[in-house]
């Protein structure tokens, strides 16, 4: 429900745009380190965070993509069990990859490997990856290069090429080996297969437990949002924020549509602050300033891409067809990339135990084909491959439900490094603004770093001087990230 702002203004109040985990972590942060502000928090859509929300039809609770909660962060962690605390549940990991009709298990296990890819394969993966660590590319600018130097040239064609451009839409020597440094930094073959013999396991990807809400993973942010407003703090649905005032280094207001329900805008109004922290699409957010950046910087917004993405939910009239938390689908014989079974991350996701919940997920472009076919024609098309995998028959589909996120990912192409470099220079000349998250940062992070990002924010209107565009930079994916170090650091600069 969204309220008028009336009476007097308060002394300060800082503007968070965005309601997913960047933001409402920023609002949060604000209060619990007792900054002298109001946070107000604006959410363009009807539901609170953002790609981590939780959708529900008929009863039944499915994410928009799975979300593991598991961290080496420890503020992430503590505010994770602050906020969710006996609704927090242990999950067991199983996840799998569907490859030339069969079932590899991931975390690699030997002998279900060595069953699948057949023995006269996997040494000539051996004598393959010994080949490129003996004569590596000179060159590691893109994501091929970066992972025929580490797995060798076969591996990387059985198991990282036709996921990879699956998800992107493009080959993977078009996306930067930014991407793959970021997320599987710290995988390797020999790693991989010391895990598979040993069972050792400290790779982030890898993980086989972790943490998740009873109720999905919008339950945290719905926690979040009660407790942000319990403490004094707005948080404004269906508010969508168009223009971003400034005057010279400083900004000074945004201006705002509100919607009802119908989809009709109905009010528009001007919101004044002291503070702002952004977490929209970095492109969008360039868009809105009023008035407009230097055109360099301008430009440079226009080169940021995005993958889109849309789940189509299934419920089945039986329970569980297939065990996992999730499964890749590596086949190009079908357009769906991964595959999620809700019961196996939560039992209280599903309203009848006696059928399953299956998420469907492919990754496009508005606009395609794909993007555009109707829901009759998307639900049919994943109850086909759902069966032509056999998986379930498509005979069994009771119910679906339908969502599309635009900008669901950002695309680490040729363009995007100087445009981000151009963009975060004249972002940092502004004094009173922010910007943090996947969107806000154009980074592929994770929950956990989206909201490090957004404590630092906070903490800088208190004074401190965090560097957010460095939150998971030059640190392999989760594992060597240490916070305690920068903060010593963060105090030592002072």
């Amino acid at each position: 429900m969204n309220e008028p702002f009336t009476g007097d203004r308060p002394a300060s109040r800082t503007i968070i745009i965005g309601a997913g985990p960047a933001g409402l972590t920023a609002a949060y942060e604000l209060q619990k380190i007792g900054a002298p502000t109001i946070p107000v928090v604006l959410e363009a859509s009807d539901m609170v965070g953002g790609i981590s929300r939780t959708e529900q039809k008929n009863g039944n609770r499915f994410d928009i993509g799975g979300h593991r909660f598991f961290t080496k962060v420890p503020e992430v962690e503590a505010m994770w069990h602050e906020v969710m605390q006996d609704d927090f549940i242990e999950v067991d990991r199983l996840s799998r990859i569907f490859y030339r009709d069969k079932f590899f298990s991931y975390p690699l296990k030997l002998f279900n490997a060595l069953r699948n890819i057949g023995l006269v394969e996997a040494v000539r993966i051996l004598l393959s990856y010994i080949r490129w660590r003996v004569r590596p590319s000179k060159q590691e600018d893109t994501f091929e290069q970066w992972v025929t130097n580490r797995f060798g040239r076969r591996l990387y064609m059985h198991f990282f090429q036709s996921y990879t451009r699956k998800v992107w839409g493009v080959d993977p020597s078009e996306i930067r080996s930014d991407w793959a440094a970021q997320r599987i930094q710290n995988l390797s073959l020999p790693k991989a297969v010391w895990n598979a013999i040993s069972g050792a396991n400290d790779t982030k990807t890898l993980i086989e437990r972790f943490q998740y809400p009873r109720l999905g993973p919008g339950m945290m942010w719905e926690f979040v949002r009660d407790r942000v407003r319990a403490a004094g703090g707005e948080v404004q649905m269906r508010r969508e924020v168009t223009r971003i005032k400034r005057s010279d280094t400083r900004v000074t207001s945004v201006e705002t549509r509100t919607w009802s329900e119908d989809g009709k805008a109905v009010e528009t109004s001007a919101i004044e602050g002291d503070d702002f922290i952004n977490s929209m699409p970095l492109r969008d957010l360039i868009f809105a300033f009023d008035p407009p950046p230097p055109p360099d910087v301008v430009a440079a917004a226009e080169k940021l891409r995005y993958r889109d993405f849309l789940i189509v939910t299934l419920c089945l009239d039986h329970p569980d067809p297939f065990p996992d938390n999730w499964i890749y689908i590596h086949s190009p014989d079908v357009n769906v990339a991964r595959i999620q079974n809700f019961r196996a991350w939560s039992p209280d996701m599903l309203a009848d135990p006696n059928t399953s919940s299956i998420g469907m997920e492919y990754f496009c472009n508005q606009g395609d084909a794909l993007w555009e076919m109707d829901e009759t024609a998307l639900r049919d098309l994943a109850a086909k491959e759902l069966e032509e995998l056999g998986l379930a028959k498509a005979e069994t589909v009771t119910d679906f439900a339908i969502v599309r996120q635009l900008k669901a990912y950002p695309v680490y192409d040729s363009d995007y490094r100087e445009a981000l470099e151009i963009i975060s220079a004249w972002l940092k000349t502004l004094e009173n603004f922010q910007t943090v998250g996947r969107a806000g940062l154009h980074r592929y992070n994770n929950q956990d770093h989206s909201m490090l990002s957004a404590m630092y924010a906070a903490r800088n209107i208190m004074g401190a001087r965090h560097d957010v565009w460095e939150v998971n930079t030059e640190r392999s994916y989760h594992e060597d990230f240490e916070v305690e170090k920068d903060a010593q650091r963060d105090i030592a600069a002072e």
